[in-house]
């Protein structure tokens, strides 16, 4: 693709292939992303018939060299055809600047001649690439860049062939030439094409840094021998041996020793994390200081790393709402161009003082030359890959563009109480029997909860067992979500939850209740016992806040944001939570259901929501919010229904998130004022509006320049993202 026009062109030829539901084109990265059922071999005879190539990107390691070695083999050729242009053109421009051009009669015309076969060399070697794609364009009815520069070069060197060749057929105020415009132009964009490819590659950085994370070999133990194989041979339960220093080859479960493991790539935190016997590891993370023995339990595509680099290179080629837009006014760009241009040839033709020939020449190339909307069409998804990439540093991992730009759009920050502001990790903290027995209360609340889910539980079932209690066996079981949980021990009717399931079931609890209520006022979560319809005591549990929350929720309030708390915990309990951490709001005994119909609520009142959970309940609540985040150590239902997901189990990704929303957001509207600035300042200029007032007319070699380094300019500016740090960022 030559510009952001072949955007449409190719997305449209993409969309009508049979079983595409979504087509998405990258300019930047000269990728797409296609979902649907549609065949491989299908899509890239559709691109091939809109007049374009393309071959199936696999993502691997030998295929992102192999791109790699291809895109610096082109970078070269390119500086190789500028510099050709250039040895051409530069000495012809100077020689015109100091007067030493011979005419066109006598030996001077075997002069040009000479000239005009140089210069058309150039355009066959230096520029045959646009020559070629204006003809695939033309073929496909449709209009691009190379259109542009074709036209104008072409037209050049046509007229200055003709005078050249008959100077007779023009007044001989107009038999100028124009051979040097056109090479040096064709010099200028090749080498702006340069300079702009070698900048791209630096926005891709973030996605060479994950791949540069994965290991070449693995340490394998096969027939009692330590064997070193390439990671493609590892298979699913292999016993891999990993000593200190070495990166982790795949994703396992520790099965002997323990150690330190730097998880910093996957997470953002610097300090080392300890793992022993039935710990996760995972490939690509350091392995600090121990030698263990770990069973390989995720290879291949299916390890965390891959999953990592195969959703931030989607991430990278999504668009959000502003780059579907700038798409649709690049589509119709070019050929309202052409209009332009024929407008001025009218137009000067027509109006245009003698000689008329020079100027409509002069003025209808430079309006197609500086017209190019390649700065246009990267000044969105430049910025995209830079900022998701910046992301991924952090621990962030964005799904989409569209997350990425409405992230930067909140007002209200909704967090879940549990495993989000909260460790999730809770203990029991109290046991209070009406009949004085803590360890029988304790035994039936934990024989009740080992069917459950939920962390409480098994925080109940913890305590039992560091307790030494044998449990007895429930029948009848039966989990009331917001409530509790009941079943039959020993032929009685146990319950076990909250005072809505005790006053449902009409137990009284009375004689207690001052009690709980002191408990929840210290952020203890106490749940009641009733066994065969009477009230038996009080297991509290208390869940830690964790230690970064309250600074986490005090960037969030700088950053202009609302922040509420949302549980199902009771109201006291909630309330001594939001008042450490510093909330603003907090909605409590919300029943799973409810989640979602609060963020709606809050979406009614004109806010932008953004939710933040790590459970099963938090599902479709993150589904309804403007954009979800799901707590990276959460389930995996969570993470997939989520927008954003924070690979740490920190409320500061948040704030990086949206940190880092923010400064792309306005990375693409810097990219699109100047786009859009250079674009309608530079027609109109190039067009000759400036002549009535000051006799002076654009030079075209200028707005080749110009043309040229404007692209450059936007992805320049792009690149700045990668200096970026969020303010109050803790990796």
């Amino acid at each position: 693709m030559s510009c952001a026009g072949c955007v449409a062109t190719v997305e449209e030829a993409l969309q009508k292939a049979p079983g595409v539901s979504v087509a998405s084109v990258n300019f930047a990265e000269h990728t797409a992303d296609v979902n649907g059922e549609a065949d491989v071999e299908a899509l890239i005879k559709a691109v091939e018939a809109a007049g374009y190539e393309a071959a199936e990107l696999k993502g691997s390691d030998e295929e992102a060299q192999e791109k790699e070695a291809a895109e610096l083999t082109y970078y070269r050729q390119l500086l190789k055809k500028s510099a050709v242009a250039a040895v051409v053109g530069v000495p012809l421009f100077v020689m015109g600047l100091f007067g030493a051009m011979p005419g066109m009669s006598g030996s001077g015309r075997l002069f040009w001649l000479v000239v005009a076969a140089l210069s058309l060399f150039v355009l066959i070697y230096s520029g045959g690439r646009f020559f070629s794609g204006a003809w695939k364009s033309f073929k496909n009815h449709n209009a691009n860049m190379d259109t542009l520069i074709a036209l104008g070069t072409g037209t050049a060197w046509a007229y200055s062939m003709l005078i050249t060749l008959i100077p007779d057929l023009v007044p001989e105020q107009a038999r100028h030439v124009y051979f040097e415009a056109a090479v040096i132009i064709i010099a200028l964009i090749n080498f702006g094409s340069a300079l702009e490819m070698r900048a791209r590659g630096k926005t891709s950085e973030a996605i060479k840094r994950l791949i540069g994370l994965q290991p070449k070999t693995a340490r394998v133990m096969r027939d009692g021998q330590e064997l070193d194989v390439p990671i493609e041979q590892v298979g699913l339960d292999d016993t891999l041996r990993l000593r200190p220093g070495e990166k982790i080859a795949v994703d396992g479960v520790i099965i002997d020793g323990h150690t330190r493991v730097d998880e910093s790539m996957l997470t953002g935190e610097p300090m080392p994390v300890e793992k022993q016997i039935g710990d996760e590891v995972v490939g690509g993370t350091i392995n600090k200081s121990g030698s263990v023995l770990f069973r390989a339990t995720r290879i291949g595509k299916d390890t965390a790393l891959a999953q990592i680099i195969e959703m931030v290179r989607q991430a990278q080629n999504s668009k959000p709402a502003i780059g579907r837009l700038v798409d649709k006014i690049a589509a119709v760009f070019v050929p309202t161009v052409l209009i332009i241009a024929v407008l001025t040839f009218m137009v000067w033709f027509n109006f245009g003082p003698e000689p008329k020939a020079a100027y409509v020449l002069v003025t209808t190339m430079t309006v197609l030359i500086i017209a190019c909307p390649c700065a246009l069409g990267l000044a969105t998804p430049i910025s995209i890959m830079v900022g998701v990439g910046k992301a991924a540093e952090f621990g962030v991992l964005i799904r989409n563009g569209e997350a990425l730009q409405r992230a930067g759009q909140l007002t209200t920050v909704v967090l879940d109480k549990t495993g989000t502001v909260t460790e999730g990790l809770p203990a029991v903290t109290e046991l209070i029997s009406v009949a004085g027995d803590q360890s029988e209360l304790l035994r039936l609340a934990a024989s009740l909860e080992v069917g459950s889910e939920h962390p409480l539980a098994e925080a109940i079932v913890s305590a039992a067992k560091q307790r030494g209690l044998e449990l007895k066996s429930v029948q009848n079981f039966s989990a009331m979500a917001g409530h509790g949980v009941s079943g039959e021990l020993d032929g009685q009717q146990v319950l076990l939850g909250n005072r809505k399931l005790m006053s449902d079931e009409q137990i009284d609890i009375s004689e207690h209740t001052e009690l709980a209520q002191s408990l929840a006022t210290q952020a203890q979560t106490p749940m009641y016992l009733a066994v065969a319809g009477r009230y038996a005591g009080i297991v509290a549990v208390a869940d830690p806040v964790k230690q970064d929350s309250k600074t986490a929720i005090e960037r969030l309030h700088l950053a202009g944001l609302k922040v509420v708390m949302l549980t199902g915990d009771n109201v006291a309990t909630a309330q001594a939570v939001a008042k450490q951490v510093g909330v603003d709001e907090v909605m409590a005994e919300v029943l799973p259901e409810d989640k979602a119909n609060k963020v709606a609520e809050l979406q009614r009142h004109g806010e932008v929501v953004a939710m933040v959970g790590d459970g099963i309940n938090d599902a479709p609540a993150l589904a309804r919010a403007d954009v979800g985040f799901a707590i990276g150590t959460g389930t995996d239902v969570a993470i997939e229904s989520a927008d954003i997901t924070l690979m740490r189990g920190s409320l500061h990704g948040v704030a990086d998130a949206i940190a880092i929303s923010k400064a792309t957001l306005s990375n693409i509207k810097q990219n699109l004022f100047g786009a859009f600035i250079y674009n309608s300042l530079g027609i109109p200029v190039a067009a000759g509006v400036l002549f009535p007032f000051t006799g002076l007319l654009l030079n075209p070699v200028i707005a080749g320049a110009a043309m040229a380094m404007s692209s450059v300019t936007v992805v320049s500016n792009a690149n700045r993202l990668r200096m970026f740090k969020p303010r109050g960022a803790q990796s």
